[in-house]
């Protein structure tokens, strides 16, 4: 039995100590908007935050993350750089076909979390390991920059 703390909200789960992360957001707890890429921690598809860094839940073994705070898609919203994040992805029309789109979202919060001010560089670095097959990278920096724009300095 693991305790998880997602979204804010304690979950027990009777699943094997080696089973991914992944699966129990979607299988066992019906998130479904962490998405299965690869299986192979390549495309991010799959990234969650787990206390605060992004982190790919198809090779997260659940007993890795029992007793640490792990935001998903559902609950990015609930922070001030994920509302402006997700703000900046429907100003910059950004999803194409949204698949990997979850992914690219984590990925962007938990870099603007840490630098509110960042280069292209410093996107390129963060986001490199999601793939986003409709070639939408231009947009997601542009949403990017937009998003540390409306997020302000950090206090």
């Amino acid at each position: 039995m693991q305790k998880l703390n997602i979204n804010g909200k304690i979950h027990q789960v009777d699943v094997d100590d080696d089973t991914p992360l992944l699966w129990v957001l979607r299988d066992v707890l019906d998130m479904t908007g962490t998405k299965y890429g690869c299986g192979m921690a390549l495309c991010g598809a799959c990234t969650v935050h787990v206390e605060g860094r992004a982190i790919r839940s198809c090779v997260l073994p659940v007993s890795a993350a029992a007793g640490k705070k792990i935001t998903t898609i559902e609950g990015v919203s609930a922070s001030k750089v994920g509302k402006a994040v997700q703000s900046a992805w429907a100003a910059h029309d950004v999803p194409q076909c949204g698949y990997c789109q979850s992914g690219q979202i984590m990925s962007a919060t938990s870099l603007l979390a840490q630098n509110n001010a960042p280069t292209d560089a410093d996107i390129d670095a963060a986001m490199s390991g999601n793939l986003c097959r409709c070639g939408t990278y231009n947009r997601i920096r542009a949403a990017i920059h937009d998003a540390a724009q409306n997020i302000g300095p950090k206090s």
